[in-house]
């Protein structure tokens, strides 16, 4: 049987996803040896890593050529799709904000509202929720920006310290919801390798037990 494939999010979260496979008994050296791979199988070859970016790990879960894909609850709010949300890891904590200039109130006037956001999906159903008429415009970069410059009234992003904020003379105004990293699963391959998932699965509950 071919290894089950695991697509992780690089960068920090897979820095803790291979130190808690590590912690279940899964050595991971390959993955910490990498050099310039992005397909490594760990521990006894059975299970094969795969290292992309967030958005992606979502495609290739969703495409089923990844059975199983760690990812921020960000990404997954932001890009949706057909799999299953199996496990919250309890790491990658932050969360998504509405947040403006400290000397500004958001909700006074009646003029229609200009967000900037990298997420736009997530401003759109929060706002949706609130019944508020608002125009988004979507920004790649560092979207503090377009309040300083008048681009936007408020933004909606992540916020983890609120640091970066401050630094730039904003502030959080609401809280839309926290954010972890979650684990996600291919219908199909949850269907077919429902053994070797819920094993996994298993073993991964055990260990955010013991780490309480």
């Amino acid at each position: 049987m071919k290894p089950l494939r695991i697509a992780l999010t690089k960068g920090r979260l897979e820095q803790d996803t291979v130190a808690l496979l590590d912690q279940i008994g899964i050595n991971c050296d390959s993955v910490r040896n990498k050099g310039r791979k992005l397909i490594l199988p760990v521990g006894d070859g059975s299970i094969e890593v795969v290292l992309a970016k967030a958005a992606d790990v979502i495609t290739y879960v969703n495409h089923g050529v990844c059975d199983l894909g760690v990812v921020g609850k960000d990404t997954i709010l932001e890009a949706g799709g057909s799999f299953y949300e199996l496990l919250d890891l309890g790491f990658g904590k932050c969360r998504f904000a509405l947040a403006g200039p400290v000397d500004r109130d958001f909700f006074a006037g009646y003029h229609t509202k200009i967000i900037a956001s990298k997420y736009p999906n997530v401003a759109h159903s929060y706002f949706e929720g609130k019944a508020m008429n608002v125009r988004i415009i979507k920004i790649e970069g560092s979207v503090e920006l377009a309040p300083l410059l008048g681009l936007s009234d408020a933004i909606v992003d992540i916020v983890e310290t609120g640091t970066t904020l401050k630094e730039n003379g904003l502030a959080v105004i609401d809280t839309i919801c926290r954010i972890s990293a979650r684990l996600i699963a291919n219908s199909a391959s949850l269907k077919l390798r429902k053994a070797e998932i819920e094993d996994l699965v298993s073993r991964m509950e055990k260990a955010k037990e013991e780490q309480k």
